[in-house]
């Protein structure tokens, strides 16, 4: 392999992987994830809400703990059925409190519990919580190149702080811009592999193929 051909990699925030793909750097260190999810459209309700819920508990904490312990997260949460969720009582956020597969953060917790009867609410309003959330989705023309430099200083954006926005009005908690912004990325909302990841033109693939779901007529 061409050396001077790896420094231009690196330089511009790609990697070559094991099997000889060109990916974003971060890859070797949460493969599945980058490979599998991240900027991959998601429209199911119960794996949205799953996670707009990890992005919260991901605030001011590494995303690899919060997404090595998914698994643990979701039997506690029962899979983020948002309609079992909404009934959790005190009894329940003790239960979880004592629970040391999951972060314990009391505040995330109560959170999760009153996202979950705003999600209720939210279906109600708009059919469905992919369709709400998918209306959100930036314009083409409104998304800017994806290169390293953007890559490292972005935080967020004017959509994902209308979408905080629009959801603190609702009433949701621990979605401010900056957790709005990884719940786009998360969702598949934007596609931010940098130019020249394998997987950027996978995403963008399924992206162009989505069936994006409808608002429910007022």
């Amino acid at each position: 392999m061409d050396e001077h051909y790896l420094i231009d990699l690196n330089a511009a925030g790609l990697t070559l992987t094991d099997d000889g793909r060109v990916c974003c750097a971060w890859q070797p260190l949460m493969p599945d994830y980058h490979d599998g999810e991240w900027g991959r459209p998601v429209t199911d309700d119960r794996r949205l809400f799953e996670k707009v819920c990890l992005e919260g508990f991901h605030s001011g904490m590494s995303w690899q703990l919060i997404y090595n312990k998914r698994h643990h997260f979701r039997q506690a949460f029962h899979d983020f059925d948002f309609h079992a969720v909404a009934q959790f009582t005190e009894a329940d956020v003790e239960r979880l409190m004592a629970d040391n597969t999951i972060v314990r953060n009391r505040a995330k917790i109560l959170s999760t519990i009153n996202n979950a009867k705003r999600a209720i609410e939210l279906v109600n309003e708009a059919g469905s919580l992919g369709a709400w959330f998918w209306q959100f989705e930036p314009l083409p023309e409104e998304r800017p190149t994806i290169d390293l430099e953007y890559w490292q200083n972005a935080k967020t954006s004017p959509e994902a702080t209308r979408l905080s926005k629009a959801l603190k009005k609702r009433g949701w908690t621990w979605v401010g811009p900056v957790t709005a912004y990884a719940l786009m990325q998360a969702l598949g909302l934007i596609n931010d592999h940098i130019e020249g990841c394998q997987c950027r033109e996978e995403c963008e693939e399924a992206r162009n193929n989505l069936i994006r779901p409808p608002l429910k007529a007022r």
